[in-house]
């Protein structure tokens, strides 16, 4: 266990535990004498690792194979976006309403609940995509039905990252939280590289480009199975506070790890009288303006990524051979992103400051040589430029926004950071996708507007990495 220390995050300010005092005060079954709480046996860590890492395999893999799926129904690449990530309002909003569920019903069985919802939001949307495929279905009523059953996914799986999360805090000591925690988190950047990377193995004779919801929905089972018979219930006895994990819709989702120890023991013995923080507060403003502007810039660009791979390569015409291609780009991407959350920011010990003014100018050089790459290898370069970007920028605006407020409003914090991360994925995709449609120039420009506002805006509003905020 003592490997998965290095995944400490320099920049990570969030806090996302209470105090002893506070959590026995607020919880009875806390003051009970647990033996439990002393340590997580390492099968039982790795059932939780596997349970995050299925989810984010299998939603990169989805987005992998989409742009082919969608040009065989012959469906404009808008649709296609706006149908997979209308599920992202609703893990928005439910997502929340799960973590405080788990409080009360435990997280084995929150677990279970959203596992379950994405077995069947998975494979149900398979069987829409192969009926579509197969002309049963027209192409519209396919990306109905399709957008029907991946609501599941937002509405019930969203139920299992937080109380996984909180699983393994009530689960450990202090001294091994913080690596345990971390070790779930990378999970997340992990599937993003393992699905798109084995999706086109899945793509076989007799289920076609539909072989990926087929294969992780049947993992997917397995790790339910498994979970059922090997993790025992639990009594929650540890609130499932701080963030709530974004789904992962894209290869470059954020992977950064949790909270140090020394901020977990540094909050209020008393939650109750922290005065509510304001999405307006004069001090997260920079930050959070930058999160909503370069948020969308990156959602806009890397929901356009698959289906620029088909237009430049010449694919459109055979949609079964872009899935390869596509695949191939988008893991270069999750890969470039890992490189900068797991090995530039800790080794080059960058501030929040500088790792987001950094990271929007590398998205911004990623976007401009992307606009005109034409082949395999420009795009790939391209590609991971803009993901090794928004890798730095991303974890850069959650510290940064962390550092601007007080100790006390760290987990207020954390809500308001986790809905602007959120925020950019509910329209963003789409509305790239339409404008690089319509004109790949217009598309483009904007994009770079985006990364533009945030540097100008970052230089003038956001506090110097040595200022006070960075060492509140």
């Amino acid at each position: 266990m003592g490997a998965f220390h290095k995944f400490a995050h320099p920049l990570q300010g969030k806090r996302d535990g209470v105090s002893d005092k506070a959590m026995n005060r607020a919880d009875p079954l806390a003051m009970e004498p647990v033996a439990a709480t002393a340590s997580l046996p390492g099968g039982r860590l790795v059932l939780l690792f596997t349970v995050s890492l299925v989810t984010a395999a299998g939603n990169t893999a989805m987005q992998s194979v989409m742009p082919s799926i969608g040009t065989a129904l012959k469906v404009q690449d808008f649709w296609i976006s706006l149908a997979y990530t209308w599920s992202a309002l609703l893990w928005m909003v439910c997502a929340p309403m799960w973590a405080r569920r788990s409080d009360k019903r435990g997280r084995k069985a929150m677990m279970a609940i959203g596992l379950t919802g994405f077995v069947f939001s998975f494979g149900l949307c398979g069987v829409a995509l192969w009926l579509g495929l197969n002309g049963v279905l027209s192409g519209i009523g396919t990306l109905l039905l399709f957008a029907l059953f991946r609501s599941l996914y937002g509405g019930y799986g969203s139920a299992a990252p937080p109380a996984v999360q909180a699983y393994v805090a009530s689960r450990t000591n202090r001294e091994e939280r913080i690596k345990a925690l971390s070790l779930i988190s990378s999970s997340f950047g992990l599937g993003t590289v393992i699905g798109p990377t084995i999706a086109p193995f899945f793509i076989l004779p007799g289920v076609g480009l539909v072989g990926p919801f087929v294969g992780f929905t049947l993992i997917a089972i397995g790790v339910l199975i498994a979970l059922r018979l090997r993790l025992p219930d639990d009594a929650p006895a540890y609130p499932a506070r701080g963030d709530v994990i974004a789904a992962p819709f894209s290869a470059s989702s954020d992977s950064r790890p949790m909270p140090s120890e020394a901020d977990e023991e540094a909050e209020p013995d008393d939650p109750g009288d922290i005065p509510k923080l304001s999405w307006f507060d004069q001090r997260m403003r920079p930050w959070l303006v930058a999160g909503l502007l370069g948020g969308h810039a990156q959602a806009a660009v890397m929901g356009l990524v698959g289906f620029l791979v088909l237009d430049r390569l010449g694919l459109r015409g055979n949609p079964a051979a872009g899935a390869g291609p596509v695949a191939l780009v988008m893991t270069a991407g999750a890969l470039a992103t890992l490189l900068a959350q797991w090995g530039l920011i800790p080794v080059l010990h960058l501030g929040s400051r500088s790792s987001c003014l950094l990271g929007i100018v590398l998205a911004a050089l990623g976007t401009a040589l992307l606009s005109v790459a034409f082949n395999l290898h420009a795009i790939t370069i391209g590609v991971g430029l803009i993901s090794l970007g928004f890798g730095l920028f991303r974890p850069g605006f959650t510290a940064g926004a962390s550092l601007a407020v007080s100790r006390a409003e760290q987990g207020q914090a954390a809500g308001i950071v986790a809905s602007v991360n959120g925020a950019a994925y509910i329209v963003a995709p789409a509305v790239g996708v339409w404008l690089y449609g319509h004109s790949p120039a217009i598309g483009f420009t904007v994009i770079e507007l985006l990364c533009l506002a945030v540097l100008v805006l970052g230089m003038r509003g956001m506090a110097r990495d040595d200022g006070p905020s960075a060492r509140r």
